[in-house]
């Protein structure tokens, strides 16, 4: 029996059309639309359907269908043709891509300023094997390069090299032939044979960085946190709410069911929608979660029907939120969401949840993986404690009694420490949260006063962020620890930011990085990290 090389897939540094399914694998969901509106206003009533159900052939279905089959046409013609003029390639310095039919628009990622790296398949795309290149740089609304659709391969090719390149490395490559002074010629778009099930996908030209997967959810705690959440118990209780109201008022059952079906029920459709999207929303992102660390940065996969595969640079991350439920509280269980530079205005649930729920001991691994340099400012655990501390308990700068008149249950709860590394803002009676900004993350920092608050001694002290779900406020600080937080977190941050940069997390965690990438075991059970897991000292363990 012969054997063949496996296929060697690299990042094209010619000019190269994306893959010839493209657009089928982008136009799927209008296609499917316009069926839909077809379907429903013309299929019999017995299927559904608004049509009419009297056997009697209608002359008009013909001119709808043809309406139908020219939209499609429409739609497939259109993006062969976007697809024919989008073009991208590689360079030592940044990822580019053409695009535009009447129009021409080039953009251009440049690796120096490189935020996350994302391999995204949707499920249509991930039934064939193929997946989208996400790159993420600094910038503002529309600096994020999208390659729709590669091979699975070459996506992972094109994401090991681009974050290879954006480590400062170079890598060696054959000089193409091309005449001198001329522009490359367009390199061939792959076959449609590729997509055949079961060929040989082949190995990246780069293999990817090693990688220790940290922490991992399991599928019975996603599953038990969303049973336990505000939507799944507002949903459970409307039920309970209509039978109580039977009982109270004695009316005829049915009566009330049909004056409910008839009447609310549209009207609540809109928040019923809302509350399963939630739900699905959090199943869907949660659902195999795995974070690790490699020399590249995190490492995060999930994903339900949509998978998504991100690379982070920890120096990347701009602020972190730990939060806990009530109904979470018993099991001690968290949520870590995170703000990152770079996705600016599309961030979404998927791209910002760093855990999706996990204990404490999770909680603190989980934030010690997006900022390694914060560890654990004294043996006591101040980290551990800021999370269900009260008042000054850990040292912190709690809100004074004046504040009880604006925020009467939770403003013993409330408070602010800064520690070498990081800000440390926290808050909450029923839901605890506790937000972590690192010094040198700091945008810039404002105090903003109510009248009511002026005429009680109390200020608002914000640190700006980048857009994202934590947003860091400490609410009715006492005016002089407001004034005096903002000129030394002022300070803290300039100083900060000459000795750090987001390029350097790495010389803060190498040695505890080499002893995770060196493990002989880079498999870690749920609920159980081995001794050489780096955690934030004071940290229990699970």
């Amino acid at each position: 029996m012969t054997s063949t090389a496996p296929t060697v897939h690299a990042a094209p540094r010619d000019w190269t059309r994306l893959h010839p399914v493209s657009p089928f694998l982008g136009g799927w969901s209008v296609i499917a639309a316009v069926g839909a509106y077809w379907f429903i206003n013309n299929a019999p009533a017995w299927a559904g359907g608004m049509g009419d159900d009297d056997g009697t052939f209608h002359p008009g279905i013909i001119v709808l269908a043809a309406v139908a089959v020219v939209g499609a046409l429409f739609v497939i013609g259109g993006g062969f043709l976007s697809w024919r003029m989008r073009t991208y390639r590689i360079t030592d310095a940044a990822v580019e891509l053409r695009k535009g039919i009447l129009f021409r628009q080039f953009m251009q990622a440049r690796l120096d300023r490189l935020q996350a790296v994302d391999v995204v398949q949707p499920l249509v795309a991930r039934i064939f094997g193929f997946a989208a290149l996400r790159v993420e740089v600094a910038g503002g609304e529309g600096s994020t390069v999208a390659l729709e659709y590669l091979r699975l391969a070459d996506a992972e090719a094109l994401r090991n090299e681009i974050l290879v390149l954006a480590a400062g490395l170079r890598a060696e490559r054959p000089t193409p032939d091309a005449a001198a002074g001329s522009e490359p010629a367009l390199a061939p778009a792959p076959s449609l044979r590729d997509v055949i099930p079961g060929q040989d996908v082949g190995v990246p030209q780069f293999a990817a960085a090693a990688e220790r997967d940290v922490l991992q959810v399991p599928l019975g705690r996603l599953i038990a946190s969303i049973v336990l959440s505000g939507p799944v118990l507002a949903l459970a209780v409307v039920p309970i709410a209509w039978l109580i109201a039977v009982l109270a008022f004695g009316r005829d059952v049915q009566e009330i069911l049909i004056a409910f079906v008839g009447g609310s029920v549209a009207a609540a459709l809109p928040l019923l929608f809302a509350f399963v999207g939630v739900i699905w929303g959090r199943l869907s992102t949660g659902f195999g979660f795995v974070a690790g660390i490699s020399a590249d940065g995190v490492r995060l996969r999930h994903g339900l029907l949509e998978t998504r595969r991100q690379t982070v640079p920890p120096g990347r991350v701009q602020a972190v939120r730990l939060r806990q439920t009530l109904l979470w509280r018993r099991k001690d269980w968290w949520r870590l969401t995170v703000n990152v530079a770079g996705y600016q205005v599309d961030q979404t649930a998927s791209v910002s949840t760093l855990l999706p729920v996990g204990t404490r001991a999770d909680a603190l691994t989980a934030l010690w993986l997006v900022l390694p340099d914060l560890g654990d400012p004294d043996p006591e655990g101040t980290v551990s404690r800021a999370m269900s501390g009260v008042g000054t308990d850990g040292g912190f700068v709690a809100s004074p009694r004046e504040s009880r008149w604006f925020d009467p249950w939770q403003w013993k709860h409330r408070g602010v420490r800064a520690t070498e590394t990081a800000l440390l803002i926290r808050r909450g009676l029923f839901v605890r949260e506790l937000m972590v900004v690192p010094h040198e993350r700091t945008q810039s920092i404002g105090l903003s006063q109510g009248p009511l608050q002026r005429a009680a001694g109390l200020a608002n002290v914000e640190l700006h962020s980048t857009p994202g779900p934590v947003t860091p406020v400490a609410h009715h600080l006492a005016l002089r620890d407001a004034f005096a937080l903002v000129e030394e977190q002022a300070a803290r941050a300039r100083r900060s930011r000459r000795t750090q940069s987001s390029e350097q997390w790495m010389a803060t965690v190498a040695p505890s990085l080499d002893d995770v990438l060196a493990a002989d075991d880079l498999t870690v059970a749920p609920d159980a990290l081995t001794t050489e897991t780096p955690v934030v000292p004071g940290a229990e363990q699970a």
